[in-house]
């Protein structure tokens, strides 16, 4: 049974959530354990989606114990029987294989430093490719920290899936994802008629006052400098409702640093077609 890893941004929870509640083949969907993952546990669960929490070190035990229980010896004493063998060799042939898919959440303070993400990936990619036949990262090229990504691990003997847009390019960072596409992103920036612009997804306005952890998206005492130089609050709906308060923290952002707050239309787009990509075995 192939298995599909996930390498993924705490900036994309929602969009995670949504491809994983939205599939219904899955053999099995693993959350790794860890500091993170309280989140997409509480959003999958509430979308019907559930899913077994296992610690990294422990995913390849369960993985080799779900395939031998997968394959009973009842089972290969029937598909001796020559009946029984044209059967299961028919249903092989007219279902995709099932999936197993397990996702990792790296958490969101990596965003503090370019060089923490790209180190952090890296180890996650060495530690979770020993049992996985592919993995997706769930991830832009931060800052091109991970642009890459495909070339330092050609040796690893396992392919790598990106997030990418309707051109082939891997998306700049979550905000890209959530626009459609460079592009998009680009176009979105040049019409910004000289009003610098700070784009807040769902999981971006929920998280931007936790100032007091590892996982804050700003510092204030040295972002209120920095944010003068920006007219505008952009609310990117992307469809995606998992954050409740989104209305409420986009206000309280712009009143907090004197902005405008624009709309744009997002897309979810990206994340359901990569996932899609890194999904179709043969």
């Amino acid at each position: 049974m192939p298995v599909l890893s996930i390498i993924a941004c705490g900036m994309l929870e929602d969009e995670l959530a949504h491809v994983l509640s939205g599939d219904r083949e899955l053999a099995q969907l693993i959350l790794v354990e860890n500091s993170e993952h309280f989140g997409l546990q509480r959003k999958l669960k509430s979308l019907g989606c559930l899913s077994a929490l296992i610690p990294l070190d422990r995913v390849p035990e369960i993985l080799v114990r779900e395939h031998k229980q997968s394959h009973p010896a009842i089972l290969k004493s029937l598909s001796r029987v020559h009946f029984i063998q044209k059967v299961l060799h028919k249903l092989e042939n007219q279902h995709k294989p099932k999936v197993t898919v397990v996702a990792n959440m790296l958490r969101r303070g990596l965003h503090a430093d370019v060089e923490m993400v790209r180190v952090e990936v890296y180890k996650k990619i060495m530690e979770m490719s020993r049992f996985s036949d592919r993995i997706l990262i769930f991830y832009g090229t931060c800052g091109h920290s991970l642009s890459n990504l495909k070339k330092d691990f050609e040796s690893l003997g396992i392919q790598l899936f990106f997030l990418k847009d309707d051109k082939g390019e891997t998306v700049e960072d979550c905000i890209s994802a959530a626009l459609g596409g460079n592009d998009v992103y680009a176009r979105t920036m040049v019409n910004g008629e000289n009003a610098g612009t700070f784009y807040l997804t769902p999981k971006w306005a929920s998280n931007w006052e936790e100032k007091q952890n590892d996982d804050a998206i700003l510092s204030l005492e040295s972002d209120i400098k920095f944010l003068k130089l920006y007219g505008r609050a952009a609310k990117i709906n992307t469809g995606l409702s998992y954050e409740p308060d989104f209305d409420k923290n986009v206000r309280d952002f712009a009143r907090f640093f004197n902005l405008e707050i624009v709309e744009l239309q997002g897309s979810k787009t990206i994340a359901e077609v990569s996932y899609q990509n890194a999904k179709k075995f043969p």
